[in-house]
């Protein structure tokens, strides 16, 4: 074999293991699901006061209403780190009781995530425009606040929206998907309440994410390792998603959950 021949099998070779890196980006995988519970806050039992005919009588009432908006997850994650080939034999790996990492939800079963942006509250909400050239950074042409709102049955004016819920001057701790990284001041950013009935900035962080090719958003929590949480118990995670349950609507939405793992 001559020199030049030579050159060209070696260069051949890494061009070849090149690609190979490249396209094993670290990309969230499906999780698996075991269901522990599912409850919702039963109503309280109503108050009674004796009417009595020419009587007028002042009183307040207080009281609480389900939120028509979200649905709530929350739990623990385990798993492993593993290196292995494309049939999924597995070289070696390393088992994880409490990783690192987050947990996605999305109504779309096949995000495309090198594509994945920040959700922008105030985006173009061109949808026919391509916004993938802001892979890792904020979408620019897709969904807005108020379409995604519309698209869930929520008024502007209700308590339990969006904005009312997620705030984009809130930060979150610097996280990565698919190698991409989006730092503390990205994405809107939500704080679930802990075991006091508060919110607190990092602890059960949640932002949004914006996935431009289903024209759907990706709910992300950001993994913990065994902190107390809304009921006093220890979890990786909380999680709230939209879900419409507005007026006659009960119908109910599928979503596909998704980790990765550090």
């Amino acid at each position: 074999m001559n020199k030049y021949k030579f050159l060209l099998v070696v260069t051949t070779l890494i061009v070849s293991i090149a690609l190979s890196i490249t396209a094993l980006a670290l990309a969230p995988s499906g999780a698996t699901i075991t269901v522990r519970n599912s409850t919702s806050a039963p109503s309280d039992t109503a108050g009674m006061r004796v009417a009595l005919a020419g009587n007028v009588t002042e009183m307040d009432l207080s009281g609480f209403s389900n939120t028509p908006s979200w649905q709530g997850y929350y739990g623990n994650v385990t798993g492993t780190i593993q290196l292995a080939d494309s049939a999924d034999n597995v070289m070696y790996n390393w088992s994880l009781t409490s990783p690192n990492g987050e947990v996605y939800a999305s109504e779309n079963s096949s995000v495309i995530w090198t594509n994945i942006a920040c959700f922008n509250f105030t985006a173009e909400g061109n949808l026919s425009k391509d916004d993938t050239g802001n892979a890792g950074g904020y979408s620019q042409y897709g969904l807005n606040l108020s379409q995604i709102e519309a698209r869930y049955g929520i008024a502007s004016s209700d308590v339990d929206g969006v904005d009312e819920t997620f705030s984009e001057s809130n930060t979150h701790v610097t996280f990565y998907t698919n190698n991409l990284e989006f730092n503390s001041t990205e994405c809107p950013t939500a704080y679930l309440y802990d075991e006091t009935g508060q919110a607190t900035a990092g602890t059960f962080e949640e932002v949004i994410l914006y996935d431009p090719d289903s024209k759907g958003i990706v709910f992300v929590a950001l993994l913990e390792n065994d902190e107390t949480g809304f009921d006093n118990r220890q979890h990786d995670f909380q999680l709230i998603v939209l879900e419409d349950g507005h007026g006659t609507d009960t119908a109910t939405t599928d979503y596909y959950f998704y980790v990765e793992l550090e």
